[in-house]
C-alpha cells in the first residue's frame, strides 16, 4: 500500500477503525507524517477525525495510544495463558519434532466435561536417529562432519529427505529432547529460565517442554529467544538425551558459532544456482582457490554438493574449471544473437508460423461471430413463433427448436472464447519474439562491459539451467524441452526440522 502511495496511485487511505491499520504509536505517527508529505488523506470511518485541525490530530494520536494499550494487553494475556499451559507440560500443536508424534488425550473434569489435550508420543525408529545425531556431533564437534556421516549412511528425515546441517542444528538446540534430570534443572535455573516445575519433578525420565522459545514472523526464519525468556516445565513425554550431554552440545555450538564460515566477497562465478551435476542432480557450487590465472583472475572450480558432503562417496563427478566454463557459456550465448545463427533462424520460422496461424484464427473468429449473430436472430424469430403457437400442438416443437438453437449458440460462444484467448496469447508471443531478439543483440554487444552482477542477471534471462556430465556441458534455454531429464531442485529443500535457515556460501563448509 505504501509503495503505491509513493507512486501517487491513489489520493486517500480509508480504514474502518484506526486500530485496523496500526497499534503502535511510533509507527502510526510516521505513517501520518509520510502521508501528509505525499498529500494523501487518511480517513477512519469509525472515529471520523478532522486531521486538518490541531484538535482532530490530537484526538487521532490519543486513539492510537489506546490501540497500542489494547495490543500490549492482549500480549500480556497470551503470556499469562502460556504460563498456565506450561504447568500442564502438554504439546500445544504444530509440527511434532523428529522422534515424536502428537497423541490426543481425553480427561473428564469435576463438572463432567470432557477436555482434550495433546502429548508427545515416542517413535522408536526416529528416536534412535536423534540419539545418533547427538552422539555423532559430540564425537566430531562439527555439523559438517555429522552431515557427511548421515549422507554417507543415506539416513533420511521422516519426510524422506536428506538431512542438512541446518536440520541438525535445529534438533541439537531443541530442549524437548533433554531429559529432565537434576543437571538440567540446575542449568535452567542458573540461566534464569522461567521455571514452572519443582526440582523433585525433574525425575530423570520425562523430557523438558519449553514454551515461548522462538520468534515467529511470516516470511522469515524462526529466531530463538534468549533462554531467560523461555517458559519451561517438565513434559509428559519421554526424554532422549541426558542433561549433561545436551548442555555439552550447546557449549560446542556456541564455540563453533564464533568461527562460522563467511561468504567470500571476491567471488566472480556466474553459474551458481544454474549449474547441476548430471550424476546426482544436485547443485554445483563454486569453490574458490588462492591461485590466479594468466589474466590475474582468481581461479575457481565448480563442486557438486553431494560430492562435497559425502566426501566423494555418493558422487565422483569431475570438477570443471569455473573460469573456462563461465567464459564458454557467455560466448555461446553471444553467438545466439548473430543475425545468421540457427537459433535466430528458428525464432523467425516460429514467428512466421505463428503469424500464419493467427490469420487462420482471425478468419475463423470472424465467421463464428457472424454465425452467432444469425443464431440469435433465429432464436428471436422462434420466440415470436412460440407466442403465436401458445396452446397449440406446435408449441412443444417450437420449444425444442429454441433449445437446440440455444445449445448451438453456447457452443459458438465457447469456441469464440477459445480463439480470442489464443489470439491474445499469440499477440504476447509475437512481442516476446522481438524482445528476445533485442536482448540477445544487446547481450552480444555489451557483455564485455557488464559487471559480474549484470552478467548473472543477463544469463538468467535466457538460461534455464546448465548440466555438467564430466566431459560436456549442456545448456537449456527457457522454453526448451528438458531432454536431460534433470529435475530442478525443489525450493522447499529443507528438512521438516530445519526452521533456522541460513544461506549457503560458496566453498561453504
Amino acid at each position: 500500500m505504501m509503495a503505491d502511495a509513493r507512486e501517487r496511485k491513489f489520493s486517500a487511505i480509508v480504514c474502518y477503525r484506526l486500530d485496523r491499520i496500526s497499534r503502535n504509536i511510533g509507527d502510526f505517527a510516521k505513517l501520518i507524517e509520510e502521508l501528509d508529505g505525499l498529500q494523501i488523506a487518511f480517513v477512519s470511518i469509525k472515529e471520523q477525525f478532522d486531521t486538518s485541525s490541531p484538535m482532530g490530530r490530537a484526538m487521532m494520536y490519543i486513539s492510537s495510544v489506546f490501540s497500542q494499550l489494547e495490543r500490549e494487553t492482549i500480549a500480556e494475556r497470551i503470556r499469562d495463558n502460556m504460563h498456565e499451559l506450561s504447568k500442564t507440560g502438554r504439546w500445544l500443536g504444530g509440527m511434532s519434532p523428529t522422534g515424536y508424534i502428537s497423541e490426543s488425550m481425553e480427561n473428564v473434569t469435576v463438572d463432567g466435561k470432557i477436555k482434550k489435550a495433546c502429548r508427545l508420543k515416542l517413535v522408536p525408529e526416529e528416536a534412535e536417529i536423534v540419539r545418533q545425531i547427538f552422539a555423532k556431533f559430540l564425537e566430531t564437534n562439527s555439523l559438517t562432519k555429522t552431515e557427511t556421516y548421515f549422507i554417507q549412511n543415506e539416513t533420511k528425515t521422516k519426510n524422506g529427505r536428506r538431512f542438512t546441517r541446518f536440520a541438525f542444528r535445529n534438533i541439537l538446540t531443541n530442549p524437548v529432547y533433554m531429559i529432565a534430570d537434576k543437571i538440567a534443572f540446575r542449568y535452567l535455573k542458573e540461566n534464569n529460565a522461567d521455571l514452572f516445575a519443582d526440582e523433585k519433578e525433574f525425575d530423570g525420565s520425562h523430557g523438558v517442554m519449553a514454551y515461548n522459545r522462538t520468534i515467529q514472523k511470516p516470511g522469515r526464519a524462526n529466531q530463538t529467544r534468549p533462554i531467560e525468556e523461555w517458559i519451561v516445565s517438565v513434559g509428559k513425554h519421554v526424554g532422549l538425551i541426558s542433561g549433561n550431554d545436551w548442555i555439552k552440545v550447546q557449549a560446542c555450538l556456541a564455540q563453533n558459532r564464533s568461527k562460522s564460515f563467511h561468504k567470500p566477497r571476491s567471488n566472480t562465478a556466474l553459474l551458481s544456482g544454474l549449474l547441476f551435476c548430471s550424476n546426482c542432480r544436485d547443485y554445483m557450487r563454486p569453490k574458490l582457490t588462492k591461485r590466479l590465472n594468466a589474466g590475474g583472475e582468481q581461479i575457481y572450480t565448480y563442486l557438486c554438493e553431494t560430492k562435497e558432503k559425502s566426501r566423494s562417496q555418493l558422487c565422483k563427478m569431475k570438477n570443471p574449471n569455473g573460469n573456462m566454463l563461465d567464459k564458454a557459456i557467455c560466448e555461446e550465448i553471444k553467438k545466439l544473437g548473430e543475425d545468421r545463427s540457427e537459433f535466430v533462424r528458428q525464432l523467425e520460422l516460429g514467428k512466421q508460423k505463428l503469424m500464419g496461424n493467427r490469420e487462420e484464427y482471425d478468419a475463423e473468429l470472424e465467421r463464428l461471430c457472424k454465425s452467432l449473430v444469425e443464431n440469435e436472430r433465429g432464436i428471436d424469430a422462434l420466440v415470436e413463433s412460440l407466442k403465436r403457437a401458445s396452446g397449440t400442438a406446435a408449441e412443444a416443437y417450437v420449444i425444442k427448436q429454441i433449445e437446440e438453437q440455444h445449445e448451438k449458440g453456447e457452443a459458438l460462444r465457447r469456441r469464440i472464447g477459445e480463439l480470442e484467448s489464443l489470439t491474445a496469447s499469440h499477440a504476447l508471443s509475437d512481442m516476446e519474439f522481438d524482445i528476445i531478439r533485442q536482448m540477445l543483440s544487446s547481450f552480444r554487444d555489451t557483455l564485455d562491459r557488464m559487471s559480474v552482477e549484470q552478467k548473472r542477471a543477463a544469463l538468467r534471462s535466457f538460461v534455464k539451467k546448465v548440466v555438467w556430465d564430466g566431459e560436456n556441458v549442456h545448456v537449456y534455454l527457457f522454453g526448451a524441452d528438458d531432454e536431460g531429464g534433470i529435475e530442478l531442485p525443489n525450493e522447499s529443500f529443507m528438512a521438516d526440522d530445519s526452521t533456522d535457515l541460513e544461506p549457503l556460501g560458496e566453498n561453504s563448509k
